[in-house]
């Protein structure tokens, strides 16, 4: 198995990976952390897709893809904190001034998980933020102390995933999904 990390500008791989089985459902296609609250209300059905497909059109693209051969396996968001809720965000706080990239969201495809690719689809991120000039990255995962995290909502990730990337704790914050505590984690690219 050899895992590829590319930047998410191919729409149909996107698609793939976040897009509805049915068009007419307004699910996340992770976007309700890229685009204000009053905009991700707004969209509905095939409008999101359309939004993101846009997105991959113009540049940076919303994040990476993972892909084993040509089939895409995983997707990782990941934007300057600048251009997400994060930006806004009560919950997550800033930790100084810095123009950051947030990372926000790792999935792995049914059927590949439990192969590593979340920490491939880690690294890619980071390095993609890298390439776009970002001087550090930040991730809001959940600190489950190891207990188990029902997979719907495993999508912030899990400290220990971006820990073993390198990035460290700095700071706490009052955000909780699924009954977990969420933790700023950052990794500096200086």
């Amino acid at each position: 198995m050899t895992i590829d990390v590319r930047p998410a500008s191919v729409f149909e791989d996107v698609r793939t990976l976040l897009g509805p089985k049915s068009p007419g459902a307004s699910v996340c296609w992770c976007l309700s952390y890229r685009v204000p609250s009053k905009v991700n209300n707004e969209l509905r059905g095939p409008a999101r897709g359309a939004y993101v497909e846009e997105l991959c059109r113009t540049g940076p693209p919303p994040g990476v893809l993972a892909h084993d051969g040509e089939e895409p396996v995983g997707w990782a968001a990941v934007a300057p904190r600048a251009d997400t809720s994060f930006a806004r965000s009560r919950t997550i706080p800033h930790v100084d001034d810095l123009p950051v990239w947030s990372l926000w969201c790792v999935r792995v495809r049914p059927g590949h998980r439990g192969r590593g690719i979340s920490h491939t689809l880690i690294a890619g991120a980071v390095d993609f933020a890298r390439s776009q000039g970002a001087p550090a990255v930040e991730a809001y995962p959940l600190d489950n102390g190891g207990a188990r995290v029902d997979l719907t909502m495993a999508y912030a990730g899990i400290r220990s995933n971006f820990e073993r990337a390198g990035f460290v704790h700095a700071a706490d914050t009052t955000s909780v999904l699924a009954g977990h505590p969420r933790v700023l984690m950052r990794l500096d690219l200086r």
